[in-house]
């Protein structure tokens, strides 16, 4: 049961949170006790809010998941947990994200209310909307950063909010082309929204995305004030990265179709951790110990 609880509230999905500490990363200020205090709570309220949205719209979504080749396996699909537990469970972090949200800040507090109102719309019904569906998600995690960046009290460039909406969407179409591919082989809709895709579609979609999300990671990176903070550190060395890591998730969505669930992804694919913790050392590095 502790398993199945576990698999309710989507442990593995709280890496998305991980944003919450973009801001104060990327400052140079993540050894700061106060900074990182604060976005530490950020973070757990994020990871509170973000399970109860999951359990609450697992109970919405029990009849849909039931059909769903992999989803039928979910704690309410398989009649693990009941729907009156899970909802019960759902209030208490919805309730304790919020309560603790109140004590740290408001301005927090507000960023994580818009957080959970558009989650509450997406789950009720935007989540239906073809387009509009993959945007909520990506606006998402623009909240996490903005609420990191209130948290620690760094300003945050606009050049992070516009890079963290373009990797989220790029996430995001990647995986409606994994539903795309189960209702063109099983012929069932897991999901109402994917009516509106099909494969051509999506694959142009993450085309676009993928060139414009390398062309704004050049362009933030070899920009001005880039270039006057790390001046002869060549930040620009981390765009292999940044073009290893894309095309490795073009990769396995395009060649190994397996791209429906983003965030086992990152905690498995032993290719593209190693990107990431190569791009992640990298700013460690010039950031925290060259001078």
């Amino acid at each position: 049961m502790i398993k199945a609880y576990l698999r309710l509230i989507r442990v593995h999905q709280w890496t998305k949170n991980l944003f919450v500490f973009a801001p104060l990363f990327f400052s140079g200020q993540f050894l700061n006790s106060n900074g990182l205090f604060e976005s530490c709570i950020g973070f757990m309220c994020f990871c509170m809010a973000a399970s109860a949205v999951y359990v609450f719209n697992d109970i919405i979504d029990v009849k849909s998941d039931q059909l769903h080749p992999e989803k039928k396996f979910r704690p309410i699909a398989s009649g693990k947990i009941t729907i009156s537990v899970a909802a019960s469970l759902s209030v208490l972090l919805c309730a304790s994200s919020v309560i603790t949200a109140c004590i740290v800040s408001k301005p927090f507090l507000i960023v994580l209310a818009i957080y959970l109102a558009i989650n509450l719309a997406y789950t009720l019904g935007l989540k239906q909307v073809s387009v509009m569906d993959a945007f909520i998600v990506a606006i998402g995690f623009v909240l996490r950063v903005a609420a990191g960046g209130n948290l620690s009290g760094i300003p945050v460039s606009h050049w992070l909010y516009i890079m963290t909406f373009l990797l989220a969407l790029f996430i995001a179409f990647a995986k409606r082309r994994d539903d795309v591919l189960i209702m063109n082989e099983t012929g069932s809709q897991m999901r109402k929204s994917i009516s509106g895709y099909n494969l051509e579609f999506i694959s142009s979609a993450i085309s676009i995305l993928c060139a414009v999300l390398i062309v704004s990671y050049i362009l933030y990176i070899t920009s001005p004030e880039v270039n006057a903070r790390f001046a002869g550190k060549h930040p620009y060395i981390s765009t292999i990265f940044v073009i290893l890591g894309v095309f490795r998730y073009l990769q396995i969505t395009l060649v190994e179709n397996n791209s429906g669930y983003p965030s086992k992804l990152v905690l498995k694919d032993l290719f593209l951790k190693l990107i990431i913790a190569g791009w992640i050392l990298f700013f460690v590095i010039i950031i925290y110990f060259i001078k």
